[in-house]
């Protein structure tokens, strides 16, 4: 078995950002110790926890830090504390800033049902089915960081935001997906607004002019409206969702909502530089420092960093395993608990999770695992 030394760079971030990094340092310390990897995790500020050490949200030494790094793990940022900030100098600028650092253009988002959590989810089973999908969002362009502004006319004020994608950019994310969908079900359903937008109607056309490399991948265009509306009416018909980076941000959220919490997934970034790894929740300031985030998303973000960027998907099935196993046990945050469920916090859950792997690891070679 191939040992790795990895460098890891945590950004815990803002609200509960520190206490879920905190969680999926334990379990990747596990997987350090167990299987004898060497991750060096390395922490610096970002967001408002950096606004408020060093004046900016991404100071130089965390971007110095995330370029050498093999890997990135971040929580969460913003809070209503930085809110009166101008744009620019917010917390969230700090996201922005390091994904552009990193060259991220892509983001994965999973969305997969864990059995045991089957009775949380607003779906009827029926329509649930065994959910397990992926949306591949492009997040280096799109209105998020097209030209913006305000004007005044006449005693009225004017704002606007500019959505536009060059050819190169949708380019790069389709290779993406296409290959994303090659590896699983060879189904992919690129999203947009083609009979409005003309930036979609080039997005439409380019991932279209692209199908030919790729025979094998059955491709499918929608409508954005009707692909929100199919993720509720029958979502198990899509494997594969490529889409911009604003329709990626509300669909994926719906997404999580389909699970029962946005608590539960997972997102990896990938471009040019070190992937960065984080949970699509955000900061939840309401409960920071109360013991009651939930680490599942952050926890499969790691389990992705191992599988995808690190080549460990033994270890990744051992978290996924045992995490299922605690699950089904009745171990759950307050936000996924259900009638007779054990109801712990951050801290318990991840101790139960930590003994769960350590008995599973005794079961390996049930599994075939060769440990």
């Amino acid at each position: 078995m191939t040992m790795l030394k990895k460098t890891i760079v945590l950004l815990p971030g803002d609200g509960v950002g520190p206490e879920v990094i905190r969680a999926a340092t334990a379990i990747l310390r596990e997987c350090a110790t167990e299987f004898g990897h060497q991750f060096d995790l390395q922490e610096f500020p970002l967001g408002g926890a950096a606004i408020d050490a060093t004046g900016e949200p991404l100071p130089a030494a965390t971007r110095e830090a995330c370029r050498k790094a093999d890997a990135v793990l971040l929580g969460a940022v913003g809070g209503p504390k930085w809110d009166a900030r101008p744009v620019g100098q917010r917390p969230e600028s700090g996201l922005l800033g390091i994904r552009k650092e990193l060259g991220l253009y892509v983001n994965v988002r999973p969305v997969r049902l864990r059995e045991p959590l089957r009775g949380i989810s607003p779906l009827k089973r029926e329509r649930l089915g065994d959910l397990d999908l992926e949306i591949v969002r492009e997040l280096a362009g799109g209105m998020y960081f097209g030209v913006r502004g305000n004007e005044q006319s006449g005693g009225v004020e004017r704002a606007f935001d500019t959505e536009s994608y060059s050819t190169p950019e949708i380019e790069r994310i389709a290779v993406f997906a296409y290959n994303r969908a090659e590896g699983r079900s060879r189904r992919l359903c690129s999203v947009d607004k083609a009979n409005v937008l003309t930036s979609s109607q080039l997005w439409r056309r380019t991932v279209s002019g692209m199908s030919h490399l790729y025979p094998s991948v059955q491709l499918e265009h929608m409508y954005v409206d009707n692909a929100a509306m199919q993720l509720v009416l029958r979502p198990t018909q899509f494997d594969v969702i490529l889409t911009s980076n604003m329709f990626g941000d509300i669909l994926s959220d719906e997404s999580a909502a389909l699970l029962g919490s946005i608590g539960l997934l997972p997102s990896g970034s990938f471009g040019a530089g070190a992937p960065l790894f984080e949970p699509i929740h955000g900061s939840a300031p309401q409960i920071a420092g109360k013991d009651q985030a939930n680490p599942i998303g952050t926890i499969l973000s790691v389990t992705m960093m191992l599988r995808d960027t690190f080549g460990l998907g033994i270890e990744a099935d051992w978290v996924e395993r045992s995490l299922d196993r605690i699950l089904a046990a009745g171990y759950r945050t307050g936000d996924i608990a259900e009638p007779g469920s054990r109801v712990v916090g951050t801290i318990a859950f991840t101790e139960h999770l930590r003994q769960e792997m350590q008995l599973t690891l005794g079961h390996a070679e049930r599994y075939g695992w060769g440990v």
